[in-house]
C-alpha cells in the first residue's frame, strides 16, 4: 500500500464519497468522508450548520474537522466537502501532511442530475443557477490538485479508484 493518503476533491455529487470508499476498499484502509465526521462531531448536517450559523462558519468548523481526520494516522483516503479545497488554509494543511490530491472533474450536468436525484438539502446549491456559477468558480481551486480524474456517467466507482491507484 502507498504511504501516501490520498484526499478526493470535487464539486457536490461528483463521486467523491463513493470513489472514496472504493478507494479504501482496495487498499483495505480507513476512509474519512469529512461531512460525515463534521455531522457526527458537531451533531448537525453540513446542511444544518450553513443556515443557522453562515458559511464562513461552518468553513472554520470544516477545517478544524480536516485538521482532526489528517492527525488521525489509520485514515488513509479522506473524502473533502465540495468546498474544502477552495479554503487556502486546507490546501496547505493538506500539503503538509503530503497527501495526493485527486480531483474528480465531473461535468456541470452530470453533478447536478446527481443533486437533483439525491434529493438532499444542499444550501450552497439551492437552484441550478446558484450551483452553476458555484461550480465554476471552483474549478480553478480544483485544478490545483495533483491528479485530475475525468469523471462521466456510466463510468464505475470501481473504475475510477483503480485509475487513481495505478497513478499511485
Amino acid at each position: 500500500m502507498s504511504t501516501r493518503r490520498i484526499v478526493i476533491l470535487g464539486f457536490m455529487g461528483c463521486g467523491k464519497t463513493t470513489v472514496a470508499n472504493e478507494v479504501a476498499h482496495e487498499l483495505n484502509c480507513r476512509c474519512v468522508d469529512l461531512d460525515t465526521f463534521i455531522t457526527e462531531r458537531e451533531r448537525r448536517s453540513p446542511a444544518e450548520i450553513i443556515p443557522d450559523q453562515g458559511e464562513e462558519a461552518f468553513r472554520e468548523l470544516e477545517t478544524l474537522a480536516l485538521r482532526d481526520a489528517l492527525q488521525d494516522k489509520d485514515t488513509h483516503v479522506i473524502a473533502l466537502g465540495g468546498g474544502t479545497w477552495i479554503t487556502p488554509a486546507n490546501r496547505t494543511l493538506i500539503a503538509l501532511y503530503d497527501c495526493l490530491t485527486v480531483w474528480l472533474d465531473a461535468p456541470f450536468e452530470l453533478c447536478w442530475s446527481r443533486i437533483m436525484s439525491a434529493n438532499a438539502i444542499r444550501p450552497l446549491a439551492p437552484d441550478r443557477e446558484t450551483a452553476q456559477k458555484r461550480f465554476d468558480a471552483r474549478r480553478s481551486d480544483y485544478r490545483l490538485a495533483e491528479r485530475q480524474i475525468t469523471v462521466n456517467d456510466g463510468v464505475s466507482a470501481t473504475d475510477i479508484a483503480k485509475e487513481i491507484l495505478i497513478q499511485t
